[in-house]
């Protein structure tokens, strides 16, 4: 009756490469029916924390079967792995954890440290038993939290040899990565990472209801989503697809403006209205000194606000964007 107020978005069939959501199983009892109903719309369960070390063998195999019956990946969660790889039986732990039928593991560096060539041995083993590694940046503890800079190279260095999608840390989504003591996203971080690592290739822990609502206005339908729980499947949806949700009344529409010299948000005004645009020509526009453009520029990549590139036309020059336009 109603299917043709219902428009299918781009990335509607599975196995998505954008707009992905991704569930955790705490071993909450769900109905089965109800499940089947809405895993189209489920690309990935997380397995929570060291949980499967508490079920029969026997029981997280038949549970790992259902979810694959209904093409949905299964995933490790990090501490499994953390543990695994300080113990020194990282190798044994990726055996089990293939013959159970996981297909991804998750990786990250909450209790230990590793190196670049530690991340290659990583892949390497996790290669030679067909399993995907699902690394995740950032730490837990709110008193031990990386900074824009380190979770850019942490990123980056993943990028490098992996093809898949980041995770963002966001724990209970209180005080850490891109979230405040109350929850409400920190701008100024969020778009300094993304001015320099593409949205396409994270996915935003986000817990709580506002968080998901808030980044879907955001960055779009294609938008990728992490550690959401079972009942916000449907509201998730609903909001990729362009409906409102309860949570979305409590969006903030307007973010916090530039901050810094009266030159500096002149010279983010003309950026705004007139992107992409060069130095040369954001000098003859303002009429302000060449010293004062570059200072001002400078600062708003530090804020990140704008996004430095090569011109299409010209690759000796650069050109100057909102980082708006290199979100989904």
């Amino acid at each position: 009756m109603l299917e043709s107020l219902n428009d299918d978005r781009i990335d509607h069939k599975k196995p998505r490469h954008d707009g992905m959501t991704y569930i955790i199983d705490k071993f909450q009892g769900f109905d089965k029916e109800n499940f089947e109903t809405i895993s189209s719309y489920i690309d990935m369960v997380k397995i929570y924390s060291a949980f499967p070390l508490l079920l029969k063998e026997e029981s997280l195999i038949k549970r790992i079967d259902f979810y694959h019956s209904l093409n949905v990946a299964v995933s490790t969660g990090s501490t499994l792995t953390e543990y695994a790889i300080r113990e020194k039986v990282f190798e044994k732990f990726v055996e089990r954890t293939k013959r159970l039928g996981f297909d991804l593991i998750e990786i990250s560096e909450n209790s230990i440290h590793l190196t670049m060539e530690d991340k290659k041995k990583i892949i390497k083993i996790l290669s030679s038993y067909d399993i995907r590694a699902q690394w995740k940046i950032g730490n837990k503890d709110p008193r031990r939290q990386l900074s824009m800079d380190e979770t850019a190279k942490k990123m980056n260095e993943v990028l490098e040899i992996s093809q898949e999608k980041i995770i963002l840390e966001a724990n209970l989504g209180y005080n850490v990565g891109i979230y405040d003591e109350k929850g409400d996203v920190k701008w100024n971080l969020l778009s300094a990472i993304t001015s320099k690592i593409s949205p396409n290739s994270i996915i935003f822990e986000a817990p709580l209801e506002i968080q998901q609502a808030v980044l879907v206005a955001e960055f779009g339908q294609r938008v990728n989503l992490g550690e959401i729980q079972l009942d916000n499947v449907l509201s998730i949806e609903s909001q990729r697809r362009g409906f409102l949700s309860k949570a979305s009344f409590s969006i903030t529409p307007v973010k916090k403006g530039p901050n810094g010299s009266p030159a500096t948000k002149f010279i983010h005004y003309i950026i705004r209205n007139k992107h992409p645009i060069d130095q040369s020509e954001l000098i003859y526009v303002t009429n302000l000194p060449r010293r004062t453009v570059q200072a001002s520029i400078e600062e708003l990549k530090e804020q990140g606000l704008i996004v430095e590139k090569n011109s299409l036309d010209d690759t000796r020059r650069k050109v100057y964007n909102l980082v708006r336009n290199e979100w989904i």
